[in-house]
């Protein structure tokens, strides 16, 4: 979202832009500002891993009228970000838990009704859900998949593959399964023998997370985030003192 915030005229004016810098919406087709090269600007700013940044147009563009001391304020607009934790164990309790207190809607879908209790997960924002097939009910928490990490994390394999035969044509922005390098192939294979596509195949996250060294259910669940986040952000994964330094 762009918005004029000091300008000759047209103050308040706010344009739309997608990610490759296309103007989806604009208040105002006569105001006489330099789309082109806001929309170029927009697309820049998207790429970043800024959440806001103020410009004035003769930053990026020539100008040689009034426009040209016009400031903008861009700002990054995100839908809300939801998880999905396929699984109720000690990994999905605790990632489930760590998610609700960085912000994302988290849904807990387990077909034990025993361990998707209130006493187990005592944050009120996760929504607890028993699942009498595991495909409905991930189809109907996963919806249109904007927004939507999936985290498959269950206690078995032929529950792992049921969760990821329903989320894999959803286009949910991120999934992740969990297990062994062998225990991941094992269900991909299969996924792919009975039609999935590689496209399909090559988007999940097998084995889930980033490689931390992580040993406890908690440490498991901050891998997992990290990872999502990185989808999410378009991080680079290294260290952050190596990206301080622009490396």
């Amino acid at each position: 979202l762009v918005t004029v915030i000091e300008a000759p005229s047209a103050v308040g004016l706010k344009m739309l832009f997608g990610p490759s810098g296309s103007l989806l919406r604009q208040l105002d087709n006569d105001c006489g500002a330099p789309i082109d090269a806001i929309a170029i600007q927009a697309a820049k700013f998207l790429a970043s891993r800024d959440e806001t940044l103020v410009l004035r147009i003769r930053e990026f563009a020539e100008s040689s009228d009034d426009w040209s001391e016009a400031k903008l304020l861009f700002e990054r607009l995100q839908p809300t970000q939801s998880l999905v934790v396929c699984g109720a164990g000690h990994v999905g309790a605790a990632l489930a838990n760590l998610a609700a207190q960085l912000g994302y809607r988290t849904r807990v879908i387990d077909d034990r009704a025993e361990f998707v209790t209130r006493e187990r997960f005592l944050d009120a924002r996760i929504e607890l859900i028993t699942a009498t097939s595991w495909r409905e009910a991930v189809k109907e928490a996963v919806g249109s998949g904007r927004g939507v990490s999936v985290a498959i994390v269950t206690r078995g394999h032929s529950e792992d593959e049921e969760c990821l035969r329903s989320v894999i044509s959803l286009n949910a922005d991120y999934v992740g399964l969990i297990g062994s390098k062998r225990r991941t192939n094992i269900v991909l294979d299969r996924l792919r023998e009975s039609g999935a596509t590689e496209d399909q195949i090559s988007a999940v996250h097998a084995p889930v997370g980033l490689d931390i060294g992580a040993v406890t259910p908690e440490e498991v669940a901050l891998a997992i985030l990290a990872e999502i986040i990185l989808v999410r952000r378009g991080g680079k994964g290294g260290s952050l003192s190596e990206w301080r330094r622009g490396g």
